[in-house]
Formats: structure tokens, sequence, C-alpha cells
């Protein structure tokens, strides 16, 4: 066996083999790893995109809690305005009851006391008849003494 000749022989076994994977293996590997590369590209990429979609969603959130935030303040702010107006409705129409009820109370105390000059009147004319039918116990024209009589009860 020769030493040279199996050298060369497996030069040309090794050029063979080298030539056959750059022909058919190599293609195959070099599409497979731009392939895996495209992936990993493509992952990186939508990492990159749903991290700036999650930045985007916080922001659009805080956004949304300052806004509600903001409107429940001025539905409280409006509340309370509007609880003044109703206490301050309140007190009017309170006051306006109370003067409505204070005006019946003298009204009322006003007839009852015109109620008892009548009733004291007419007690008092009673009063007198009967003091003056025993005073003069005769009979003196009743017509004439009732409408004296009824001019002293007017009178008084």
């Amino acid at each position: 066996m020769n030493f040279n000749a199996t050298i060369l022989g497996q030069t040309i076994a090794f050029a063979f083999f080298v030539w056959f994977c750059m022909k058919f293996i190599w293609p195959l590997l070099l599409g497979m790893i731009e392939e895996r590369e495209k992936r990993i590209a493509d992952g990186l990429a939508a990492g990159e995109k749903g991290e700036q979609k999650l930045l985007d969603a916080e922001q659009r959130l805080q956004d949304a809690i300052d806004e509600g935030k903001q409107k429940a303040a001025e539905i409280i702010s409006k509340a309370q305005k509007r609880g003044d107006e109703i206490v301050d409705e309140a007190r009017e129409t309170a006051k306006g009851e109370s003067a409505r009820i204070k005006e019946s109370a003298l009204s009322e105390i006003e007839q009852e006391k015109e109620k008892a000059r009548q009733e004291l009147k007419d007690q008092v004319a009673t009063l007198a008849i009967t003091g003056a039918e025993q005073i003069l116990m005769r009979e003196v024209d009743h017509s004439a003494h009732n409408e004296v009589l009824k001019k002293i009860s007017q009178q008084l």
C-alpha cells in the first residue's frame, strides 16, 4: 500500500465529500439557519411590538383612570352643589311654611279674641237686662227697652 496513493485517494474523497456537502447539504443547512434567524427576528420584532402595545395600553389605562377620577370629582362636586341647593330650597320652603302657619295662628287668635269679646258682650247684655228687669220690675215698653239694650250692647 502506497502511502501517497492513500493520501491522494483520501484527498479526492474528502474533496468529493466537501463538494457534495457544498452542493446538496450546505444549502439545506443555510436555508434552515436563515429560516430560524427569520423566526427569531420575527419573534423579537413581535416581542418589541408587544412591549410597545403594552406600554400604549398602560398609557390608555392611566388616561382612562385619570379621566374617571376627574369625572368622579365633577359628579361629587355637582352632587354637593345640588345638596346645598336642596337644603336652601328646603330652608326657604320652611320659612314660607313657618310664615303661613304664624299668619294662620295669628288669624285664629284674632278670631278667638273676637269670639270671646262677642260672648262677653252677650253676657254683659244678658246681665244688664236681668239687672234692669229686677230694678224696674215694672212693665215698660219691651220694644223700646230692647232697642236701648241693643244699642248699649253694640257700643260695648
